[in-house]
């Protein structure tokens, strides 16, 4: 993996949604997806990529 993000790709952004997935932090991956579609050419990839990684729900369930 590279240290400067302007060289980063899609893929790299996928797989760190993936990570970020598996490690319980759905807003991470979330975020790292969104930025993967972003930098998907084709409008149909994007979109699934989009759908694997919905945006997390910012409720807070109580712990009564």
């Amino acid at each position: 993996m590279t240290c400067d993000p302007a060289d980063l790709t899609a893929s790299d952004y996928l797989d760190g949604a993936r990570e970020m997935a598996a490690a319980n932090r759905p807003f991470l991956a979330y975020l790292l997806a969104e930025e993967a579609a972003r930098r998907t050419a084709n409008p149909a990839t994007a979109a699934g990529i989009r759908a694997s990684f919905p945006a997390p729900t910012t409720a807070r369930e109580g712990t009564d």
